[in-house]
C-alpha cells in the first residue's frame, strides 16, 4: 500500500478527495504512514494466497460489510484477490463506481510443461472469478498490452473497459541516478524468491560465470514466499555455502541498487515490474527476459539485453558482456534513466489513472 500506492494516495488527497486505505495486517507504523499521506487506514481480513471457498466467501461478505459502512463513491482493487472480491463486494454494497487493476498474471497463468490437473483446475476457477468480478467494473487497469489482449481473448474484459497505463511508475525525484559500479562487477536480483521470477536461472548463470570470473559478485534481494513456486531457505543457504551469492533477505532495495552494476530479472511473466523501473531510475543497465511485462523495460542493446525465458546460458552470456566491456555499465545505465523518464514517471501515470477514475 505504501510503496506501490503511496504516490496515488497523495495525488488523490491533493485533489480534495477522502481516501480510505483498506488492507490486512496494518500495524501501527503503517497506519501512521498512511495517515501522513492523508489516507484513513482500514484493517480488513484478506488472505493473499490460496483459494478456500469458505474463507473467500467470508472475505467477500466482510468486505461488503466494511464498504457498506464507509459508503465510498469509488473503489479501486489491485492485485488478484482485491480486484476480484473487492470489486464484487463493492457491487454488493452499492458502490456506484468500481475499478480494478491487474498488475500481472502470476503463478496460475504461467504455463508449465509438467503442470497437473490441480493447477489447470485452479486456472479455470480464477478465470471464472475474474470474469464474474470484472463484468462489474467500470474500468480495468493493465500494465502491458499482452495482458489486455489475453483478458480480452478470454472474454474477461470489453475493449471499452481496458486502460493500459504501461506500468505503475516510480517517483524520479526519490529514485535518482547512482554512480556506476565497476569493481567488482555486481549483478543484482530483486524480487520474491520464486521459480517463476527466474531465481534458479539467475543462480545457474552465476554458477557459470563464477568459474570463469571469480571476482564477479551476485546479490539476491528478496524474501522466501508462501507461493507454491517459492525457493526454500535451504536452497538459498546452499547457494551461499557454495560461494555463489550474498543474500541480505527482504530489505530496502535502494542501498543494494547503489552497490550493484547491473540489474537482472529473468522472470517468466510480469505486469511491468516495479523493481526494474526503480533500477532504471537509478541508472542501472537491465538484463531481463523477452517475456510479457519484462520486454517493456528494455530496448535490446541500448539500455540492456533481452534473453529468452528459462535460458541460463543466454543469461550468462548477456551478463558476461558487462564483465568483458564494463564501460557498458555507465552508458547503458544512462539510457535506462532516459527510458524511465520517458515511460515511468509516476505523476504522469497517476494522472491517467485519476482521469479514468473520474476524479
Amino acid at each position: 500500500m505504501l510503496n506501490f500506492r503511496g504516490a496515488l494516495i497523495e495525488d488523490l488527497v491533493a485533489r480534495g478527495h477522502t481516501v480510505y486505505a483498506l488492507a490486512p495486517n496494518i500495524d501501527v507504523d503503517v497506519a501512521n504512514a498512511l495517515r501522513k499521506l492523508g489516507a484513513e487506514p482500514v484493517e480488513i481480513r484478506l488472505a493473499r494466497t490460496g483459494i478456500n471457498p469458505i474463507a473467500d466467501i467470508s472475505t467477500l461478505l466482510h468486505l461488503r460489510s466494511v464498504l457498506s459502512c464507509l459508503r465510498p463513491d469509488v473503489t479501486l482493487g489491485y492485485a488478484a484477490k482485491p480486484a476480484i472480491y473487492g470489486t464484487l463486494a463493492a457491487w454488493l454494497a452499492g458502490v456506484p463506481s468500481r475499478f480494478a487493476m491487474v498488475e500481472g498474471l502470476g503463478y496460475v497463468f504461467i504455463p508449465q510443461a509438467d503442470e497437473g490437473l490441480a493447477k489447470k483446475a485452479l486456472r479455470k476457477i480464477v478465470v471464472s472469478l475474474f470474469r464474474l468480478a470484472l463484468q462489474r467494473a467500470r474500468k480495468v487497469f493493465f500494465l502491458n498490452a499482452d495482458d489486455v489482449a489475453d483478458f480480452s481473448a478470454l472474454g474477461l474484459v470489453q475493449p471499452r473497459q481496458s486502460v493500459n497505463i504501461g506500468g505503475i511508475g516510480v517517483d524520479l525525484d526519490i529514485w535518482k541516478p547512482a554512480p556506476p559500479v565497476f569493481d567488482p562487477v555486481t549483478f543484482l536480483f530483486v524480487g520474491r524468491l520464486l521459480k517463476d521470477k527466474g531465481v534458479f536461472d539467475f543462480v545457474a548463470a552465476a554458477r557459470q560465470l563464477k568459474s570463469a570470473c571469480p571476482s564477479a559478485c551476485f546479490l539476491l534481494v528478496g524474501g522466501i514466499d508462501e507461493n507454491p513456486t517459492s525457493v526454500s531457505r535451504s536452497d538459498v543457504e546452499a547457494w551461499i555455502a557454495e560461494g555463489l551469492l550474498d543474500w541480505p533477505g527482504h530489505v530496502q532495495v535502494a542501498p543494494w541498487l547503489q552497490r550493484s552494476s547491473v540489474f537482472v530479472l529473468p522472470s517468466y511473466r510480469e505486469g511491468v515490474p516495479r523493481s526494474t523501473q526503480e533500477a532504471m531510475a537509478m541508472a542501472r543497465p537491465i538484463i531481463t527476459t523477452d517475456a510479457v511485462g519484462c520486454r517493456e523495460t528494455v530496448i535490446d542493446g541500448v539500455n540492456g539485453y533481452l534473453v529468452p525465458p528459462r535460458d541460463p546460458k543466454a543469461l550468462a552470456q548477456a551478463m558476461m558482456k558487462f564483465i568483458e566491456q564494463p564501460e557498458r555499465i555507465a552508458s547503458m545505465g544512462a539510457e535506462s534513466r532516459k527510458l524511465a523518464e520517458a515511460r515511468f514517471e509516476i505523476r504522469k501515470i497517476n494522472e491517467t489513472i485519476i482521469d479514468a477514475l473520474g476524479l
